[in-house]
């Protein structure tokens, strides 16, 4: 089985689309894709061809041996993933609609629920969530990595992890102090310790916040301020309570892949429907909780949440893996 990753420029696709390669279990190939401004064209004018790609990755495409099966995310890979169906005639996984146009030419399209789509069909897939590469042996490194690190801070530990601004909702003032509250809430009800991650979305004004709300005992790596490794997976795998912005797919995902509770920070004047539709979900199939439900807080076990071995058990079940 020769597997083949396309990777483009898009790192949150990439990633769901490694998560879902690792799952197998099998090597695989990662293709970087760049593209030229011919790319911009919609994709039924691209159709399956390799228009838009520059000239370092077509040869790339064109170097043996050729795959058997392709993993890609995200509708600016599609053109060139029906390209590799037509010429090698390998079988398409897609992560997420492609798109109007080529839907025939993919063997598997894993579409999350929460995206509401109305395509359906045997290639269809719904998932919950997005793939991601949080796995328990992953989690174990972490903690023996990040845990005698905090040794110092009492217990429980509630790890923050913070998003921001999205493209229709800002991640202001307000909404930083009503975060900043729920941690000390959390501090002073448990006598336990906040350690917190920032993005680069969190923003200058809400990291200012954070930092002059947040008092000891705690733990801040903040994005653009704070040296040394991001603490994200140490969270992930050493903290007693996640709570987690809801402004991401993949942060949500990848949290309910982790052993402690997961309870999501959603004001409702601050979350796309779409997003809302997800924390929804996760609350129903039990992964997540709302943040109004950290206290008292009462540390309840939850299923680990991975989208990628949901698809590779399909692939599994259709044979497609090989022996």
């Amino acid at each position: 089985m020769i597997l083949w990753v396309l990777a483009d420029d898009r790192a949150g696709n990439v990633a769901q689309a490694v998560g879902v390669a690792e799952a197998t279990g099998l090597p695989f190939v990662t293709k970087d894709i760049r593209y030229t401004p011919w790319a911009k064209l919609p994709n039924i004018l691209r159709g399956a061809t390799l228009l838009g790609l520059t000239e370092d990755s077509c040869a790339a495409l064109l170097t043996p041996p050729p795959p058997d099966m392709v993993i890609a995310a995200g509708r600016r890979t599609a053109p060139v993933a029906r390209w590799l169906k037509h010429r090698y005639g390998a079988k398409l996984i897609q992560i997420m609609d492609p798109g109007w146009g080529g839907r025939k030419n993919f063997d598997l399209i894993a579409i999350p629920s929460h995206d509401r789509h109305s395509i359906t069909g045997p290639a269809v897939l719904p998932i919950t969530g997005a793939p991601h590469r949080v796995t328990a042996d992953k989690l174990a490194i972490a903690r023996q990595q990040w845990e005698p690190k905090w040794q110092t801070l009492p217990r429980p530990w509630l790890g923050v992890i913070v998003g921001g601004a999205t493209k229709t909702h800002p991640f202001d003032t307000a909404t930083a102090e009503t975060l900043a509250a729920h941690c000390t809430a959390f501090q002073q009800a448990t006598g336990g310790s906040v350690l917190l991650t920032s993005s680069r979305r969190t923003g200058p004004v809400a990291t200012a916040v954070l930092k002059q709300r947040l008092a000891a005992p705690c733990f801040l790596h903040l994005w653009g301020e704070t040296a040394g490794d991001n603490p994200y997976f140490g969270l992930l795998a050493t903290a007693d309570a996640l709570l987690v912005t809801g402004d991401s797919v993949s942060m949500c995902s990848e949290a309910c892949a982790a052993p402690a509770p997961v309870y999501l920070f959603a004001p409702p004047d601050r979350t796309s429907a779409k997003h809302a539709r997800l924390h929804q979900q996760l609350y129903a199939e039990h992964y997540a909780r709302p943040v109004t439900e950290l206290l008292p807080f009462r540390p309840q076990p939850h299923p680990p949440l991975n989208a990628a071995r949901t698809v590779v058990a399909t692939l599994r079940t259709r044979d497609w893996l090989g022996k």
